[in-house]
């Protein structure tokens, strides 16, 4: 059911200026979708931490390097994407800050909020290189079916 799926791509400059544009954008998107404001809110944050990361982590603040950023919304699910164009990261490399030696220490954090706010979330070496970060909301089961 290709036209039941919407796309919004951006690419953004590897700026921390982008982060509020990229959660702008993505409050709109799930909106758009049929979110209410709390889980707005909540995709909204971890759009800002992806890409926050991007930028700081994946692209070390290398301004020639871009920070790629889609939406795809289906029939049951809004889909996002985050990619940077540094040397990716493992995931599992990335420390819990949950855990009592990592509680005082600010990295980790970002990886927990994606996680805790999205339905799905998962780390992948990009097509080009650098980290994607994709993560996914099941659409509110009021707007999956017609789309509005």
């Amino acid at each position: 059911m290709a036209s039941d799926l919407q796309h919004v791509e951006v690419t953004l400059e590897t700026l921390l200026d982008s982060v509020s544009l990229a959660e702008e954008i993505c409050l709109r998107v799930a909106e758009a979708a049929g979110f209410d404001e709390g889980e707005c809110y909540k995709m909204g944050m971890a759009v800002r931490e992806g890409v926050i990361n991007a930028v700081n982590y994946g692209n070390n603040h290398e301004r020639a390097k871009k920070v790629h950023l889609t939406f795809e919304r289906g029939p049951e699910k809004l889909v996002i994407r985050v990619l940077d164009q540094g040397t990716g990261f493992n995931v599992a490399n990335v420390p819990d800050p949950r855990s009592d030696e990592n509680l005082l220490k600010s990295s980790g954090r970002g990886i927990f909020l994606m996680r805790t706010f999205m339905d799905e979330f998962e780390v992948r070496q990009g097509r080009t290189g650098g980290a994607e970060i994709v993560m996914a909301k099941r659409i509110p089961a009021s707007h999956s079916k017609h789309g509005t």
